[in-house]
């Protein structure tokens, strides 16, 4: 009998010692109620606790993701989409979230989902997709304003997914793409200008160099060449572009009376051209008397003398 009782008095001891002993971790607490009251939240460590009378509720203090489902909303712009999101938030003051709200997971969670539904119908869906950041952190606010009551702090939250209908994707596509090709138009019409501004000052400047033209001539050569196909290339002297200008001032001197002075402007013209070896190739223009033929040998004297005797 004396042994039952010893044996009934360890085990009681040992229960007692197990219902007072409690091992609280680091990132946890226990808050801990007295007959109904609260005495205030006891860890990390080793807690001795009186049993039955004390009772206890154990909270983490950890950071907890919470998944919002998907919501259906209205943007202000009459766009209906399915937006989630992503909430991270943890206890800061385990008393009051045990103490001022029954279930503070739950609560945290439909506060989320109206939250996230009232945010995203009051934004236009350019805002929706364009600036989630300024509207992620409208939600943290609304969120940590209300959930400071709790002990709980919103650390984070993020909008995962816009979903909006096929229709208007491919409106949203279309526009992007005739927006790219503005800029792609804009840019080529931008190049155009800037190209023929130097081009105008490259031809400026190979017009006034002698020989630029025909050492531009020969770079382009290079160049068509090393294009594939069969490309045949005949380059021309860049001096006949001067052969108009010597005609023109040929006929004009064929035109004009015996003794008629050369104007100033024909003098220049005429300094502008190339030496006469250069347009003919190294020959010469004709001179006017072999251009003449048979109309310079009747002026001759001796033809002269004969057509007077006949006439006599």
């Amino acid at each position: 009998m004396m042994l039952e009782a010893y044996l009934a008095l360890v085990f009681i001891i040992i229960l007692f010692l197990y219902s007072a002993l409690k091992v609280v971790r680091e990132f946890e607490r226990l808050v801990v109620f007295r007959l109904g009251r609260l005495i205030g939240s006891r860890g990390p460590g080793l807690i001795i606790l009186i049993p039955i009378i004390d009772r206890f509720v154990r909270v983490s203090l950890r950071i907890v993701t919470l998944d919002v489902p998907t919501q259906e909303v209205i943007t202000r712009d009459n766009v209906t989409c399915s937006v989630n999101a992503v909430i991270y938030y943890r206890v800061v003051d385990s008393d009051n979230a045990i103490v001022n709200v029954e279930n503070f997971r739950e609560a945290t969670a439909q506060l989320s989902q109206t939250t996230l539904r009232s945010v995203a119908g009051q934004a236009e869906l350019d805002e929706l997709l364009s600036e989630r950041e300024k509207l992620n952190q409208q939600i943290q606010k609304i969120l940590d304003d209300a959930t400071d009551p709790w002990g709980i702090k919103v650390t984070a939250v993020e909008i995962k997914d816009v979903v909006i209908p096929e229709a208007l994707q491919r409106a949203i596509s279309r526009q992007a793409s005739a927006e790219r090709e503005r800029r792609a138009i804009v840019i080529q019409a931008e190049g155009e200008k800037q190209a023929s501004k130097r081009l105008s000052e490259a031809a400026s400047v190979l017009g006034r160099v002698p020989g630029g033209l025909f050492m531009r001539l020969l770079r382009t050569l290079p160049e068509i060449a090393g294009q594939p196909g069969n490309v045949i290339a005949f380059p021309l002297p860049m001096e006949l572009r001067y052969l108009g200008e010597a005609l023109d001032l040929y006929i004009g001197d064929q035109k004009r009376p015996t003794g008629t002075p050369v104007s100033p402007l024909e003098e220049e013209e005429e300094d502008s051209l190339p030496p006469d070896d250069t347009l003919s190739g190294g020959k010469g223009l004709p001179e006017e008397e072999d251009l003449l033929g048979d109309e310079g040998d009747e002026n001759l004297p001796g033809d002269e003398g004969e057509g007077g005797e006949d006439k006599e």
